[in-house]
C-alpha cells in the first residue's frame, strides 16, 4: 500500500492501516525516541505517545510533506517535550534538595545510557559521546540525533525541524565544534599521561 492510500485509509479511521502504519514504523519512531531520549523505558512510552498522536491528527495531515517526514516531526516534538519536562523535574528536586524539600536531587534519574545498536567495543565511546549530546542545544542535539544517530539526509531534517537545509548545516557544524570541544576535555581529563 502506497503512503497516500495509507493515509486515505487511516483518514477513514481503519484500523488494519493503522496496524500497518505501526508495523512499518515502530522501530524507526522507537530509535529516534530512544537516541534523543536515551532510556528504553522513556522511548517505549513516547513511541506509544507518537502513534497515539499520529492516530489523532491523521485527519490533520495535508502530505505538504513525506509520512515519515511527519512521523519523524512527531517523534522528535514528543521527545523534545519529555526532556524538556524532565530538565523542569531536575531543576524542582534540586531546588527542593537546596531548601530541605522532600525531593533528593541525587535519586533524580540521570543517564546511564549504552544504545543496544552500539558494537560491545564501542560502548564505553558511544556513553560519552551520548553524555557529550545531551549538553547541545536542543535544536543541534535535534539535527545531529537526527542525522548522525537516524542516519537521516539534510533535506529531510529540515522538513522535520521545519527549517532550510543552509539552517541545518549551520546546526551540524555548531553541534560538532561543541562536541569536539566537550569531548577533547573528557579526553584530555580521562586519559592523559
Amino acid at each position: 500500500m502506497s503512503d497516500s492510500d495509507l493515509i486515505s485509509s487511516l483518514q477513514k479511521g481503519s484500523e488494519s492501516a493503522f496496524r500497518q502504519l505501526v508495523d512499518t514504523y515502530q522501530h524507526k519512531v522507537y530509535n529516534t525516541c530512544l537516541g534523543f531520549l536515551q532510556n528504553e523505558e522513556d522511548a517505549e512510552e513516547t513511541a506509544q505517545d507518537v502513534f497515539i498522536e499520529i492516530y489523532k491528527s491523521v485527519s490533520s495531515f495535508r502530505g505538504d510533506a513525506k509520512l515519515s517526514t511527519w512521523i519523524y516531526r512527531i517523534a522528535t516534538t514528543k521527545s523534545l517535550e519529555l526532556i524538556r519536562k524532565q530538565k523542569r523535574k531536575k531543576r524542582f528536586a534540586f531546588l527542593s534538595s537546596l531548601s530541605g524539600g522532600d525531593q533528593d536531587y541525587e535519586n533524580t534519574k540521570h543517564a546511564s545510557f549504552e544504545h543496544p545498536g552500539v558494537i560491545l567495543e564501542n560502548k564505553e565511546h558511544a556513553k560519552t559521546l551520548f553524555t557529550a549530546m545531551n549538553e547541545l542545544p536542543e535544536s543541534q542535539k535535534a539535527a545531529f540525533t537526527l542525522h548522525k544517530v537516524e542516519g537521516l539526509p539534510y533535506q529531510e531534517i529540515a522538513d522535520v525541524l521545519n527549517t532550510s537545509i543552509a539552517s541545518v548545516e549551520s546546526l551540524m557544524f555548531r553541534a560538532k565544534k561543541n562536541l569536539q570541544k566537550s569531548l577533547r576535555n573528557y579526553y584530555e581529563k580521562n586519559f592523559k599521561q
